[in-house]
């Protein structure tokens, strides 16, 4: 069990606060390559994607999904 260390001044108690938190405690895990990290971030987009679109799907009505069309093809066409 870790001794209890008593501080007089917040300021010594908030630096030993700092350096318990930022303090490596074990060296052996390995860091994710940014390639990997994207692939995960890519992998959940997906998930995300392909759930919201069925979603929606389910709970527009027929008229609901002609007006966001109907929208989404004027904003498409128009003039700039």
């Amino acid at each position: 069990m870790p001794k209890r260390v008593k501080h007089a001044d917040v300021n010594q108690l908030a630096h030993h606060l700092v350096g318990k938190s930022t303090e490596e405690t074990d060296t052996n895990v390995p860091v994710p390559t940014k390639a990997q990290i994207s692939a995960f971030m890519a992998k959940l987009g997906r998930k995300g994607g392909k759930i919201g679109g069925k979603r929606r799907l389910e709970t527009l009505s027929s008229e609901q999904r002609i007006q966001i069309a109907k929208r989404g093809a004027a904003a498409r066409w128009k003039k700039k």
